[in-house]
């Protein structure tokens, strides 16, 4: 399937990711770039082949799985499994689950530390957070943080975890070293996500009912860790996106077709400007010019410049899109599809390896995943063979 484009692809991601010359179009035999689709409706995970652009299996996971992770350092990616309590490691070498651990009550997403030794689980049935220690694969801690605790994100720096709690319209900051509670902070109504800025200093916590994107302080150099302003933003804000520089924040109002701008370093609602009906997440490319966004209520996928304050284009995928993703080479954008069980590949680049801009990506295939598509993680990896056998741990 596609093989001319999948080697060309290939050879495109190595020479962005530095791993090598790539003076041919064959493809490099060890190096693998996947991603993993969680099917909440049918207990699996679809592993997608993203050199062959194919389906590269299934794994069968918990009871209605929900968020997934991958490890940054280890070839493997997690799947939070909300209905069964527990937590699937997959081994990306063999797309097998090798370990399950327990949590408690209905977790719902998972994150993972730079580093790859933490992962943080938010269980929203027991008002507390897992830690994870991922080489033992065992919970090395259940921290009590508030009820809803719905959302868990891990700053960069890997110093604190930051939880939203959907119930107590606050969030909690849990320290890293000590596992422990350090306070709770009135946002705003009914907070869903987080964006924290690279730089670990603030978060951004976009707020469904209030119609609020609440912005904390982080850093103690800079100040008390304090709410420092209530930002009023569009209808039902329920995602955020941080530009790789940290210099913007944007945020999803799905009920008021539109996408907020923020400038972090004021605290500022810059604009907001209408994208499409419904836009659920968002994500911005590596270069921080474009901004790309799922429409879920037009099935479509639309450009924003953000160096020209602009929408420049959509381009039609499945039915319902949600999460998205940009492949680990930087040079596919991923979509999944919930209405249609599937998941849309978008090219940013043109056959020259030219950024295909000003005009909306290019859809390259359509890859069917299970039921009820939820989301999305990607890996890449290039295998080391070790005594005769592939090992890249």
């Amino acid at each position: 399937m596609r093989h001319s484009s999948s080697a060309w692809l290939t050879c495109a991601a190595l020479i962005l990711m530095g791993l090598c010359g790539c003076r041919s179009s064959e493809p490099v035999a060890d190096y693998h770039e996947y991603a993993y689709i969680t099917n909440g409706g049918e207990n699996t995970v679809t592993v997608v082949d993203l050199r062959a652009l194919m389906r590269a299996g299934t794994v069968p996971v918990g009871r209605s799985p929900t968020g997934v992770a991958a490890n940054p350092k280890r070839n493997e990616v997690y799947v939070a499994n909300t209905d069964s309590n527990n937590i699937s490691v997959i081994d990306t070498e063999t797309n097998r689950v090798v370990s399950i651990i327990g949590v408690h009550r209905a977790p719902y997403f998972i994150a993972v530390s730079a580093d790859g030794t933490r992962a943080y689980v938010a269980n929203s049935g027991s008002a507390n957070l897992s830690a994870i220690d991922l080489k033992e694969r065992k919970v090395v801690g259940n921290i009590p943080v508030g009820n809803g605790s719905n959302l868990a994100r891990v700053s960069p720096n890997g110093k604190l975890v930051v939880v939203a709690l959907r119930d107590e319209d606050s969030i909690a900051l849990v320290d890293t070293a000590s596992l422990t509670l350090l306070k709770k902070i009135k946002v705003c109504s009914k907070p869903v996500d987080l964006g924290i800025l690279p730089d670990s200093s603030k978060v951004f916590v976009a707020c469904s009912e209030s119609r609020q994107v609440g912005v904390v302080n982080l850093d103690r150099k800079r100040g008390d860790r304090v709410l420092l302003a209530q930002l009023d933003v569009g209808t039902t804000p329920a995602y955020i996106a941080v530009k790789p520089d940290g210099g913007e924040v944007f945020v999803c109002n799905y009920d008021a077709s539109s996408i907020s701008e923020i400038i972090t370093g004021s605290n500022e609602v810059n604009s907001t400007f209408l994208i499409g009906d419904r836009p659920a997440q968002a994500v911005v490319s590596p270069d921080n010019s474009l901004l790309y966004v799922t429409n879920f209520g037009s099935n479509s996928v639309a450009v924003y410049s953000i160096d020209n304050g602009k929408r420049t284009g959509s381009v039609d995928v499945g039915q319902r899109p949600e999460a998205l993703a940009l492949s680990p080479s930087r040079l596919l954008l991923l979509v999944v599809n919930t209405g249609s069980d599937d998941l849309s590949v978008l090219s940013l680049i043109d056959r020259k390896g030219h950024p295909i801009f000003p005009l909306p990506p290019a859809l390259e295939t359509m890859i069917p995943l299970g039921k009820d598509p939820r989301a999305i993680a990607v890996k890449a990896f290039i295998s080391q063979p070790v005594n005769g056998n592939t090992a890249t741990r």
